[in-house]
């Protein structure tokens, strides 16, 4: 059976997840392995994500960094499940997205398939955003497609949530086209306040979110900001919602005790992620979450009070961890380019039509 890994370096810059599938009828997780981000890569690729000085230099040489990263990673992987090069068929690899502007014609995800290839060895596939972007489409979400191939087959309206930096649905009802579009902010300016005001990663738990009070006030204006009030196809990122946006907003408004903020911010990430769907999908039966925030008990703890009647459960209760389906779907992606399969949908980007996504570096 034919075996792709999958290398996925999400807008929270934590780590590069590495996924090795078996892809037959179906997609089968057979081994993971986790780089974590160094913090000069992690300080480097953030800064990338806004105009700065000497853009071209400094790209490339973060882009040398991660690809050395993930090339280690996947020998790493290899050797554990003692397989060579010449058993993967393709890796499929997102890169490192420092900018996401469809409304303007472009994306940018930095990651050298070509250096890829050649220090491990094996098939890259890379880019996979870009043939929907010029087919009029946004280019993202792209795991819709994914998500549908693995819980497509379940019963009643349900949905896939995926809460990374940025949080994103997938729409799956029997009998009608997939929808898909990214909410809004998902964990990355959680992240970023505490980062700012404790100098932890990431707010394990939701539990410092949790120790403060919502400010109605600042949530309402946080809300007020024009993404939410629009219908897909859409995709937003660090170009929108930053500590720049969030500066504003608090400039403008009495001063609250950081906790209080970040409790805020954690009910806009559930807000907007439910108001989204249920302007979209007026009744859902199940809620499969993925991604890091499938782990912050406080989040899913507010996603299923303003959702009453649904069930919402991480997708490791459906057989898939939470934590790796993103790297899955980009292996699964590679798969799909190599076998000439369109994997983007029209009803979630807006493209002109199917496309198959991805450009090819053979070994």
């Amino acid at each position: 059976m034919p075996y792709y890994l999958g290398v996925m370096s999400g807008t929270s810059l934590d780590g590069l997840d590495i996924a090795l599938i078996e892809q037959s009828q179906r997609t089968q997780l057979l081994a993971t392995h986790y780089v974590p981000m160094p913090s000069e890569l992690r300080a480097d690729l953030l800064a990338l994500c806004s105009p700065g000085p000497d853009e071209i230099a400094r790209t490339a040489a973060a882009e040398q960094h991660w690809v050395r990263l993930a090339a280690q990673g996947i020998a790493a992987l290899l050797q554990q499940q003692n397989l060579e090069p010449a058993a993967i068929r393709a890796i499929g690899s997102h890169g490192q997205t420092i900018r996401h502007e469809p409304a303007h014609g472009f994306t940018l995800q930095i990651g050298n398939p070509a250096l890829l290839s050649e220090l491990t060895g094996i098939c890259v596939v890379s880019d996979f955003r870009r043939r929907d972007l010029a087919a009029g489409g946004q280019g993202a979400p792209l795991v819709p497609a994914f998500h549908e191939s693995l819980f497509g087959t379940q019963n009643g309206p349900r949905a896939v949530l995926n809460i990374g930096g940025f949080s994103n649905l997938s729409l799956l009802e029997t009998g009608k086209p997939i929808q898909g579009f990214d909410c809004g902010p998902g964990n990355v300016l959680l992240d970023a306040w505490i980062q700012r005001h404790r100098g932890e990663p990431y707010d394990r738990d939701g539990a410092w979110a949790a120790s403060g009070q919502v400010v109605a006030q600042l949530l309402h204006t946080l809300l007020d900001a024009p993404y939410f009030h629009t219908q897909g196809p859409k995709s937003t990122g660090r170009e929108l919602f930053n500590l720049t946006w969030l500066d504003q907003h608090l400039s403008q408004l009495p001063p609250y005790a950081p906790a209080d903020v970040q409790a805020t911010l954690l009910e806009l990430s559930a807000a907007s992620i439910i108001g989204a769907l249920t302007a979209a999908q007026q009744r859902t039966e199940a809620l499969l979450v993925c991604g890091g925030g499938a782990h912050n008990a406080t989040l899913m703890r507010r996603l299923a009070e303003l959702l009453p009647g649904c069930a919402v459960d991480s997708t490791a209760a459906y057989g898939v961890p939470a934590d790796w389906v993103e790297a899955m779907a980009f292996a699964w992606l590679a798969h799909c380019c190599l076998e000439a399969i369109p994997a983007n949908r029209p009803s979630v980007t807006g493209a002109r039509g199917l496309r198959v996504l991805g450009a090819i570096y053979p070994a």
